[in-house]
């Protein structure tokens, strides 16, 4: 059992406001989620050639500004957005080189995700722990994924924690279990997919991605989906300019979306949007099995 939420501002005035409204949407899922939690943040996109890489070390006292130092004389500038374990970096340079040169140079750091718009944290323990180590309340920007995770099926580690991300600017949160991930890891490691983690939903997160980058529409990927998943699953997925949701073909996981005038409200169960300005007017409905819900940034 996890939680998820998602939250897409319409009215552009709010946007500063995201992460204060979301924070509360979070942490309404903790007896869904209390082992770990993460959000992934979608901003106005950088200019071009220029990418972000979020990243995370546990290390006690990483020493930041030397890896800094070091990536700056060996591409130029790299600014870095330090938040206690996380990190912003932003490049000009081919970003799979940057995380090339991280995994040989910086082995304990881990690239959690890459883009012109998404800004990725995730750790260990409560979502209110979590939220407040990072200044989730004080985040902006037009879109949002966020995920409380109750292990099951793999460890409580930060690999293990959602969001998942493939590609650029993608992300997705699951609440379910597949029983089939060793299977459709296997095959996507034989076309190609490198796995970091033991989590089933890495196994979905590549499978949609492989999908989506050999030509599919997203509708025509989670097609292939109903068919080639072994269990139950609500996925909550963003991109640089949208949010979409989709529940297995049994609806076995719950999901509901409240929608206003200026806002896009996505969780598990109502009560995570009981803060939200003008919830009592929203049209709050339960999304249909295998049926894929979007909303895009205007």
């Amino acid at each position: 059992m996890c939680g998820i939420v998602g939250l897409l501002l319409k009215e552009k005035s709010l946007r500063p406001r995201l992460g204060e409204f979301m924070v509360p949407m979070l942490i309404g899922m903790t007896e869904r989620g209390p082992d770990s939690s993460g959000m992934a943040v979608f901003t106005d996109p950088v200019a071009l050639p220029n990418r972000k890489l979020s990243v995370y070390c546990g290390q006690p006292g990483f020493d930041w500004r030397q890896m800094q130092e070091a990536l700056s004389a060996l591409i130029g500038n790299a600014d870095f957005e330090i938040n206690e374990n996380h990190c912003i970096i932003t490049v000009g340079a081919d970003p799979a080189m940057v995380r090339e040169w991280l995994a040989q140079e910086y082995p304990a750091v881990r690239v959690l995700s890459v883009g012109r718009s998404i800004d990725l944290y995730k750790d260990i323990g409560l979502p209110s722990e979590v939220a407040d180590r990072y200044g989730f309340s004080r985040f902006s920007g037009t879109h949002l994924v966020g995920h409380t995770r109750m292990a099951t099926e793999s460890a409580v580690t930060l690999e293990n924690a959602h969001p998942y991300t493939a590609g650029e600017d993608w992300c997705l949160v699951h609440n379910g279990s597949l029983a089939n991930p060793g299977s459709l890891r296997r095959k996507l490691e034989k076309l190609g997919e490198r796995f970091e983690s033991d989590c089933d939903t890495e196994a979905a997160c590549r499978y949609l991605h492989w999908r989506l980058t050999s030509g599919d529409s997203l509708e025509v990927a989670l097609e292939h989906a109903f068919r080639d998943f072994d269990g139950f699953f609500t996925f909550l997925m963003g991109t640089r300019d949208k949010l979409a949701l989709v529940r297995d073909p049994f609806a076995c996981k719950p999901a509901i979306v409240a929608e206003t005038d200026e806002y896009v409200a996505i969780a598990s169960e109502f009560r995570s949007f009981a803060g939200l300005p003008g919830i009592k007017h929203a049209a709050v409905f339960e999304p249909k099995p295998a049926e894929v819900y979007a909303w895009s940034v205007q």
